[in-house]
């Protein structure tokens, strides 16, 4: 091991305690405190980032994987990335600065930011982290000023009219502007070195990747032809942190294995990157949230009555987090987050029309309506899972507030694998893939069905 991650970090989980055995203690705890103040807390599956690691390489094997710090930058989570090797994809200052202060080399750091602070492309050149993205003119020309020795990485812009979240309405040079870049930078003696894209998150289309894949091999060729030594290909995010998300992991996989075996086929001397967040973190974090207030309102409807017989009524459940906090998947992602119940309820017990707030005195700060509840009270526990995504190290948008408390956890059987850095066994004689030691929790089919992998676009 890198030394990275010790047993002091996390709680060792033995067979048979799961994840939720342990928020159950914690939620107990907290209840029975004297403070009063019920806290929101976060429980870290560090074993399910090891998981979904070893999947990783087995569906994507010539993809070096970065991690997106700014999508959760929690100690325990760069760590557990660190120890696996991974390289980590930083937007600004501060994104360098932590990871570099655990230990990483910044030979493993990339600036992925393609408009950054000249400040910040000091600091970058300072602590020797040469792999910079750019999209613009402007960008070449502080660069050849503040970092002399980087090297270039052109990011060009994706049709991501499907995704939820369109990275390209921001960032990315278009196709007819890339051999004008590439043209400028030479001329500046700024090296150029390879070609990224982000399809954004939440793209409903595989082949969406595909297509960049093919723009991106037309890009490295105008560099070649302009004297560049094009050798990194950076196929950016936007792959799912679910399981049950629309588009499957390993159906994404597939279609970048055929792109890139048609583009860029194995000993073509091309190294190839992807900067992961949401695949790694989503479904490894639970938060439990506590209930600080509620309101019953009586409906006016004549007639109807509640399943116990008693007038209809609404139930509004205040909770110490918003969507302007770790709720912000709401605003963003179009989220309606779903409670579990920490408390047991009987299957006799009323279901009541009930909604959840946030703290912030705004009547935007919803964080779930349309929901049939018991009747619950405050200081009851309500427990979401896959909270891992963009909930952590982000702050608040109303100013910043407290970070919940992460207690981290992985099993002695993820542990084990981890110090042993044991990958995903090869098919055995029956033809069954397994990931050993840890399951992968997918059976991974030999063949998925992948439509034609696209050709670039012409450029005007």
């Amino acid at each position: 091991m890198a030394g990275y991650l010790s047993e002091s970090d996390f709680v060792m989980v033995e067979e048979g305690f799961s994840t939720r055995d342990l928020l159950e203690k914690l939620t107990l705890g907290a209840s029975q405190a004297t403070t009063g103040e019920a806290a929101a807390f976060f429980v870290a599956d560090l074993g399910a980032v090891v998981r979904r690691h070893f999947c990783f390489l087995k569906c994507l094997p010539r993809v070096r994987p970065f991690y997106t710090v700014k999508c959760n930058s929690s100690p325990g989570v760069l760590k557990v990335l660190a120890e696996l090797g991974l390289g980590f994809s930083c937007a600004n200052k501060a994104e360098m600065e932590l990871v570099q202060r655990i230990g990483v080399p910044a030979s493993k750091v990339i600036y992925t930011n393609p408009c950054k602070q000249i400040a910040q492309i000091k600091y970058a050149a300072k602590h020797g982290i040469r792999l910079l993205s750019f999209d613009n003119e402007m960008e070449l020309a502080k660069v050849v000023k503040s970092h002399p020795n980087a090297q270039m990485v052109l990011c060009i812009a994706t049709n991501d009219s499907h995704s939820l979240s369109r990275l390209s309405l921001k960032f990315g040079a278009l196709l007819k502007s890339c051999r004008h870049l590439l043209e400028n930078a030479k001329r500046s003696h700024v090296e150029v070195v390879g070609v990224s894209f982000h399809i954004g998150s939440g793209c409903p289309d595989p082949q969406a990747y595909a297509r960049s894949i093919a723009d991106a091999r037309l890009v490295f060729e105008m560099g070649t032809e302009l004297g560049h030594r094009m050798h990194i290909l950076d196929l950016g995010g936007g792959f799912p942190g679910m399981e049950g998300d629309k588009v499957r992991f390993e159906e994404i996989a597939s279609v970048i294995n055929s792109a890139l075996d048609l583009y860029f086929p194995e000993g073509c001397g091309v190294d190839i990157l992807a900067e992961l967040g949401r695949y790694y973190v989503t479904s490894a974090f639970t938060v439990a949230v506590s209930i600080i207030a509620k309101k019953e309102i009586l409906l006016d409807q004549p007639g109807s009555e509640e399943e116990n017989g008693s007038a209809p009524k609404t139930v509004m459940y205040h909770l110490d987090e918003g969507v302007y906090g770790i709720f912000n998947s709401v605003l963003f992602d179009n989220i309606c987050p779903s409670p579990i119940l920490q408390k047991k309820s009987s299957t006799e017990q009323p279901l009541y029309s009930s909604s959840l707030w946030g703290p912030v005195a705004d009547g935007c700060d919803c964080v779930a309506e349309g929901l049939r509840l018991p009747q619950l009270q405050v200081g009851d526990w309500l427990v979401f899972d896959n909270m891992g995504a963009y909930t952590v190290g982000t702050g608040s948008l109303f100013g910043g507030t407290r970070a919940c408390r992460i207690t981290y956890a992985m099993s002695r059987v993820a542990w084990d694998a981890l110090r042993g850095q044991l990958l995903p066994a090869e098919q055995d004689e029956d033809g069954e893939g397994v990931c050993k030691p840890l399951s992968c929790g997918w059976e991974i089919t030999d063949t998925l069905c992948v439509g034609p992998v696209f050709t670039p676009a012409s450029i005007m």
